[in-house]
């Protein structure tokens, strides 16, 4: 397992050695280059198995995005810049998973506000009565 590290959050660091990457051809057309180099890659990081993440965040992490996060990059000739990709989409995605929405507190309408609601609905409310059909 290599010593390098991936920094994903301000107190979240995976090791290179813990995302799997695997090289397949990629699909499409591309003539003799795309027949031949294996430039499709394919990144793996197994949740349940990491050391990087507590346990905590590893329920997180499953309960946002599954026991095993993938990422499949095609896009560049190159099969170095496209495990380069894969890893930035699995940390991205990583990251997401981590992040902790701020909690929400219920909050109650001003004064004025309640006020300015029910004169809008009275008036509204006299206008569709105006409409109806007088005494002749």
């Amino acid at each position: 397992m290599s010593s390098e590290s991936i920094r994903v959050t301000r107190s979240v660091a995976v090791p290179t050695g813990e995302i799997v990457l695997r090289v397949s051809r990629s699909s499409g057309p591309g003539g003799q280059h795309a027949q031949k180099s294996e430039t499709r890659v394919e990144a793996i990081f197994d949740v349940e198995a990491s050391t990087a993440l507590t346990d905590i965040q590893k329920r997180r992490v499953i309960g946002k995005a599954g026991p095993s996060i993938r990422a499949i990059a095609q896009d560049e000739r190159s099969q170095l810049r496209n495990k380069e990709l894969a890893i930035e989409r699995v940390i991205d995605q990583l990251r997401v998973a981590l992040h902790v929405d701020a909690p929400r507190f219920k909050t109650r309408p001003s004064k004025a506000s309640v006020e300015r609601r029910i004169t809008a609905k009275k008036r509204r409310g006299e206008t569709k009565r105006l409409r109806g059909a007088g005494d002749d």
